[in-house]
């Protein structure tokens, strides 16, 4: 595709919000993830969505009943079970995720996989991280909180300010790929620019958001999407929202 021709697809379909549970159940959307053979089918078992080559990448991985070992993670990557129950066995320490919960792989990590039945996997990788420790980190559930600075901007609020709590399980070397837990009183807002990408689990609550070509749409508690880069949206909640968050900001 041209320059011009991704101009004119950009125009015609500006970023939005998109439904990542509904992503991982339609087999025809996306891209399907071309690998070397033999790659071990965690990396190669994958379908993502259709953006340019950047930073993030985000999409499904889908794995039928068995093992496999991944040598090093080529990048950070939070991953969260949307189906089924996958166990990560990493130097003796096992972990297993069921259904909802969430982990940063981090890059450079080796691991060993093992899943009873079929496992759907909602992942977003962060492809300019740096190799590190390699270590697995669980995104906590019921973490305590603290005061969030990460609350909407006065400016575009409709409602008086939210109050804001926020615990962060992981932050990339660079500071730009954060994951985490954050909740906030109801509030109503403009439309702003979201010139980072988020990915968002609604623990609680419920959000709803339209885009700049007047498209609506609400997600509920359980529900999994994220916000494109580039996107303009405003934001309603009319009762307390919990989140776990994936979020891309380049510095």
């Amino acid at each position: 595709m041209s320059n011009l021709q991704q101009a004119a697809a950009v125009l015609a379909n500006p970023p939005s919000f998109v439904d990542l549970r509904q992503f991982a159940r339609d087999k025809s959307l996306g891209i399907v993830v071309t690998t070397s053979a033999g790659e071990d089918r965690f990396l190669s078992s994958r379908r993502i969505l259709d953006w340019a080559p950047g930073p993030v990448t985000a999409g499904v991985i889908t794995l039928e009943a068995g093992s496999g070992s991944v040598q090093s993670l080529p990048a950070d990557e939070f991953i969260i079970v949307n189906e089924g129950s996958l166990t990560l066995t990493q130097q003796g320490s096992t972990l297993t995720l069921g259904p909802n919960q969430s982990a940063v792989l981090k890059h450079g990590a080796a691991f060993t996989w093992s899943a009873q039945g079929p496992v759907s996997l909602i992942f977003t990788r962060y492809n300019r991280s740096q190799a590190g420790d390699g270590a697995i980190v669980p995104i906590q559930e019921n973490p305590e909180m603290g005061p969030s600075a990460g609350g909407p901007l006065a400016e575009l609020l409709l409602t008086p300010a939210p109050v804001c709590r926020n615990y962060t399980d992981y932050r990339s070397a660079d500071g730009e790929f954060t994951c985490g837990t954050w909740d906030s009183t109801p509030y109503t807002r403009r439309a702003m620019f979201f010139r980072h990408m988020e990915l968002m689990h609604l623990l609680e609550g419920s959000v709803t958001f339209v885009d700049e070509a007047g498209r609506s749409g609400t997600f509920s508690k359980g529900d999994i999407f994220l916000i494109e880069q580039g996107a303009s949206c405003s934001w309603e909640s009319r009762k307390q929202v919990a989140k776990v968050y994936v979020i891309y900001r380049p510095a």
